[in-house]
Parts: structure tokens; C-alpha cells; sequence
């Protein structure tokens, strides 16, 4: 087997079937008689001479005419909703410093209020520990007593 057959090419000696397919064409539900109408002017015929020596003739075509340009804004969409984007980024911004103010300002009255609780407690503690030593002679009495105990049994 030949490589150039083995891939589905013919190679030159070979002669290839070739199909025609002739293209049908589609009418319309209801058709409409043609009207032929007359072009406002007569279409130019122009005829180009390639190098190769042919010569080729049709109808000249003129280049499409762009539409009127829209005028541009003085400031580009991107342009504004970046400054768009600034603003809001500078609102978050401002939030986020009055949320921290305020949590540093609750973390000091907190502070202040154990502070002002030991405070109040240690005195307290104090007047009771020096107001007990004023009865007898500056200090705390003790009374101990001899105990006895025997099979399980305290005798005092």
C-alpha cells in the first residue's frame, strides 16, 4: 500500500471519485413577482489587469461610509467609577475608624470600672481589718482548747 493512499489522499496516478452536489433552491410560501427597477445611476464598470496577463472586469464598488462619530465625554466611565470606587473605599474607611474609636473607648470605661472595683473593694477589706483591731489590745484572739479524741469520738 502506497503512504500517500494509506492516509486517503490519491497519489498522482490514482484517479479520485468526485461528487457534484448541485444546490436546490428554496421558494418561499408565498412569492411576489420580481419588480425590476433601474438603479438611480448607472454602476461603474472597472477592469483590473492582473500580472499573470488576465484581465478582470466588474462593477466598482464604493468603500462603506462610516456613520458620524459619537462624541466622547469629557470624563471616561472608567474614570468615574474609579473616583466612585475612592469614594466609597474613604466611607468604609472612616466606618472602620469610628468602629475602632468606639471599641477603644468601651476597653477603657471597662478599665476604669475593675480599677474603681478593687478600689472599692480593697477598702472595704481594709476598714474591716482594721476596725476589728481596735477592741483588744491589736490583734486577732485565738482560743484553743484541748481536745481529746477516743474510738472515733471527740471530747473537748
Amino acid at each position: 500500500m502506497n503512504e500517500s493512499t494509506a492516509y486517503g489522499r490519491p497519489s498522482g496516478h490514482e484517479t479520485a471519485a468526485v461528487e457534484v452536489h448541485t444546490p436546490t433552491p428554496l421558494t418561499p410560501a408565498h412569492t411576489t413577482p420580481l419588480m425590476p427597477m433601474q438603479p438611480g445611476t448607472i454602476p461603474t464598470v472597472a477592469s483590473v489587469v492582473l500580472p499573470d496577463g488576465r484581465v478582470i472586469t466588474g462593477y466598482a464598488i464604493e468603500p462603506a461610509k462610516p456613520g458620524p462619530v459619537a462624541a466622547k465625554p469629557a470624563v471616561s466611565r472608567t474614570a468615574v467609577n474609579i473616583a466612585l470606587g475612592g469614594v466609597g473605599f474613604l466611607a468604609v474607611c472612616g466606618g472602620l475608624f469610628l468602629l475602632t474609636a468606639f471599641i477603644t473607648a468601651l476597653t477603657a470605661l471597662i478599665t476604669q470600672l475593675i480599677v474603681l472595683a478593687a478600689v472599692i473593694f480593697g477598702g472595704w477589706i481594709a476598714v474591716q481589718v482594721f476596725s476589728a483591731s481596735g477592741h483588744r489590745g491589736g490583734g486577732t484572739t485565738v482560743n484553743i482548747r484541748k481536745a481529746v479524741i477516743k474510738r472515733n469520738k471527740f471530747y473537748s
